[in-house]
């Protein structure tokens, strides 16, 4: 997600329609809210409690949500933490969390979601969106050292003996 200082976002409420904006990924959290720049030029502050979900997403014009992907079919490949969250509604979403306590921020959770072809590439799930969050898996652990390498064989000498 590095390049430009403003990223297409697709804000999902509940019970309402979705929101369409731009944010700037570094400051959109605030306390009161996620701000907001509409594609008409608007900024807007929306509450923590109405949000769903924040997707980061390729195109504005996204096929229907229910046609994604919710959760992993296998053990994931990339690195981190395999989680599964539950929305206040019910709805089930899991997604690959950094294993990094640094990048956590207090207002919720940013995770990787299980559609590597959907148009969402990153998520950001409010914690006022949630009633749980349950670690699955760790993927990657750094607790798990690769096998040493056995020592490589002394080279012949082409040369030698001659």
């Amino acid at each position: 997600m590095a390049g430009s200082t403003t990223k297409k976002v697709r804000v999902t409420r509940f019970d309402r329609e979705p929101v369409l904006g731009y944010v700037n990924p570094q400051t959109y959290l605030r306390g009161t809210g996620v701000e907001l720049l509409t594609p008409d030029g608007g900024f807007s502050t929306i509450p923590y409690e109405d949000v769903k979900t924040v997707c980061f997403v390729r195109d504005f014009e996204a096929p229907e949500p229910a046609v994604e992907r919710r959760t992993f079919h296998t053990r994931p490949k990339m690195d981190g933490l395999w989680v599964r969250a539950r929305f206040r509604d019910g709805e089930i979403l899991d997604g690959i969390l950094a294993n990094n306590l640094l990048q956590l921020d207090a207002q919720g959770f940013t995770l990787i979601p299980p559609d590597p072809t959907s148009n969402n590439q990153r998520l950001f799930l409010p914690r006022a969106a949630l009633t749980e969050i349950q670690v699955l898996g760790v993927v990657g652990s750094p607790l798990r050292r690769p096998k040493p390498k056995p020592a490589p064989q002394e080279q012949i000498g082409l040369f030698d003996g001659q």
